[in-house]
């Protein structure tokens, strides 16, 4: 039992997209190629308003913020850091400790609620004189309410201080409140100074991370990349339409060349058909007729008859191989078709005897020349049959060929009644055939003219490109 791969209906899923594809494609690219520059550049510019329009509309003209990374916004530095700890506010000196004895006057600070600015309370000067073991104290710490924020100060006197020794404790005790209240406002000002400068460094900071995370962060538009993408699509276009317009042509040529050589072969086999079917005409005819008189030159004359039978005999072995190469090659050279002629005309000398007289001016350096097969016998048997047979005094043919302005001309001249004189003249197929073969082989480099001869008769000439041939 077939099962199907998992992965089948995926592929010809793929498959049938593909297609669809590389279809769909072809078709733009035909569109592209049919219509002119002016029309692709009026299209481009219909085509670039229309997403102008549809770039301002919704859902396209919808937007959306591109955060900032963490790493895009810059963080405190160590030294800022380590800037806002330093110097701790002196506004936590709230209470002073001040012990007078012996040996002098000894304010000390006391520890209490922070962030409570640090002042002296005024000590309270007794209007009597204490008693010297008494203490004065203004304010003691136990008897101070809790809920005060104003700072304590505590004097201490020594046991058996007079009122002397105690005004001058007291002096001194102002004066050390004075400078301590006075370095505790100076520190209290420093502290208020640091803090403000922090805070002025911290606002800096916020406000400069504020600023790297805006321009960091971008507002984007869903359809901002519509307009881009247009132009591109544009640019392609055009490329694409130079060079598929390429592809086109170059289709269309090779469409055109295969119809031309099809064409030109259809062409070359009616006209070798033709050929072949006026050649099986015309041989039948003079090969009963050779027959004909061979068998009553037996009786009458043996050595004419045997004669006669050679040349035969020379012709349908030189004329057999140029009936096969007519239809697989379309030349061969000048020699193998002088081959046929000479004993070709033989024959006919021996059947019409003084009444034909012939001669045969080719070099041998033409000889290797190449000629299309089966033109010069055709030629020769035309003019026989309608310029001299018919005359009765018969006349001379003469076979020529020649160098003219570098082509070959080879040329079948006749003294007999003139073309299209005689009443066995034809109907000129076999020279229409002949132009066609030429221009088939040729095109435009090679010609048939037909002219009269001086003292009467035809001469036809046959010009094609002269090119020796080399055997295989």
């Amino acid at each position: 039992m077939n099962q199907s791969h998992p992965l089948q209906p995926l592929l010809s899923a793929w498959s049938r997209f593909a297609e669809a594809a590389v279809a769909a494609y072809h078709r733009y690219g035909h569109w592209l190629v049919g219509i002119t520059w002016w029309r692709f550049l009026a299209s481009a510019l219909v085509l670039l308003i229309a997403i102008g329009i549809l770039h301002d509309l919704p859902p396209f003209s919808w937007t959306y913020v591109e955060a900032a990374h963490r790493h895009d916004v810059p963080q405190p530095s160590k030294g800022q850091n380590q800037k806002q700890k330093a110097k701790p506010s002196s506004g936590s000196k709230d209470g002073l400790d001040i012990v007078i004895n012996e040996r002098g006057v000894k304010v000390t600070t006391l520890p209490a609620t922070p962030a409570t600015p640090a002042s002296a309370a005024t000590p309270a000067t007794p209007t009597t004189p204490a008693p010297p073991a008494e203490s004065a104290s203004t304010t003691s710490p136990k008897e101070a309410p809790r809920a005060s924020p104003k700072p304590e100060v505590h004097i201490t006197l020594p046991p058996g201080a007079d009122n002397e020794t105690v005004r001058e404790a007291i002096a001194q005790a102002k004066r050390d409140i004075r400078e301590a209240m006075q370095e505790a406002h100076d520190d209290a000002q420093l502290a208020a100074e640091d803090a403000k400068s922090i805070a002025e460094e911290a606002r800096e900071a916020a406000q400069e991370a504020v600023g790297v995370w805006r321009s960091n962060s971008r507002i984007h538009t869903y359809g901002e990349s519509m307009m881009p993408l247009t132009m591109w699509f544009i640019l392609l276009s055009g490329i694409l339409k130079i060079t598929y317009k390429g592809k086109v042509q170059a289709e269309a040529k090779a469409a055109q060349a295969t119809e031309v050589a099809e064409s030109e072969s259809l062409k070359r086999q009616v006209v070798e058909a033709r050929m072949a079917a006026m050649q099986a005409q015309v041989e039948p005819h003079f090969l009963f007729n050779t027959l004909a008189s061979i068998d009553h030159l037996i009786e009458t004359d043996p050595p004419r008859a045997s004669i006669m039978q050679k040349n035969l005999i020379a012709l349908l072995r030189a004329s057999m191989p140029t009936m096969r190469e007519a239809n697989a090659q379309g030349t061969r050279d000048l020699g193998k078709e002088l081959a046929v002629i000479r004993p070709y005309l033989e024959i006919l000398k021996v059947r019409m005897e003084e009444r034909l007289q012939t001669d045969v001016r080719v070099s041998d350096g033409l000889l290797s020349a190449e000629f299309p097969p089966m033109m010069l016998q055709s030629l020769v048997e035309n003019a026989i049959k309608h310029g001299l047979e018919p005359k009765a005094e018969g006349g001379q043919l003469t076979v020529s060929a020649e160098i003219v302005h570098g082509k070959l001309a080879v040329t079948v001249a006749d003294t007999g009644l003139g073309f299209g004189v005689a009443a066995t003249a034809g109907t000129g197929i076999g020279l229409s055939n002949i132009r066609e073969r030429l221009a088939l082989l040729y095109g435009g480099k090679a010609s048939l003219t037909v002219a009269e001869t001086a003292g009467g008769g035809t001469s036809v000439t046959i010009t094609v490109p002269y090119v020796l041939r080399t055997e295989a």
